[in-house]
């Protein structure tokens, strides 16, 4: 009987080396994988917001980036965007505001020299 299980035993490990190893059919051990392509990369047609940031998703990879490097870059991007976003708010409204103060104060004219 115990002779039975380690030839059983035998046959299922060949059995599983020449199914990952491929059968010898000089292909190799594995099919090369195709890379994994973003399925909704950043649009360049405009410009980018916190919205494509958020749903920016890189593929996974077996020897590939370290997923909370790239989640800690891409969070730091987010917050820069909205930083930015908002001081571009806050300069186009003191921008306005000045050009209504400027708009209604009186023209004033420079004094007219005498003429001889």
């Amino acid at each position: 009987m115990f002779l039975f299980l380690v030839v059983a035993l035998a046959v299922v490990v060949a059995a599983v080396t020449l199914a990952v190893v491929g059968g010898g059919d000089g292909s190799g051990p594995l099919p090369e994988a195709a890379p994994e392509r973003l399925h909704d990369p950043l649009p360049p047609d405009r410009p980018v917001d916190r919205a494509d940031i958020d749903r920016l998703r890189f593929p996974l990879a077996a020897r590939g980036y370290r997923m909370a490097d790239v989640d800690d870059a891409l969070n730091r991007l987010a917050a820069e965007l909205a930083e930015r976003d908002a001081r571009i708010a806050d300069l186009e409204a003191a921008l306005a505001g000045a050009r209504a103060a400027a708009a209604s104060a009186p023209a004033q004219q420079p004094p007219q020299e005498d003429q001889q």
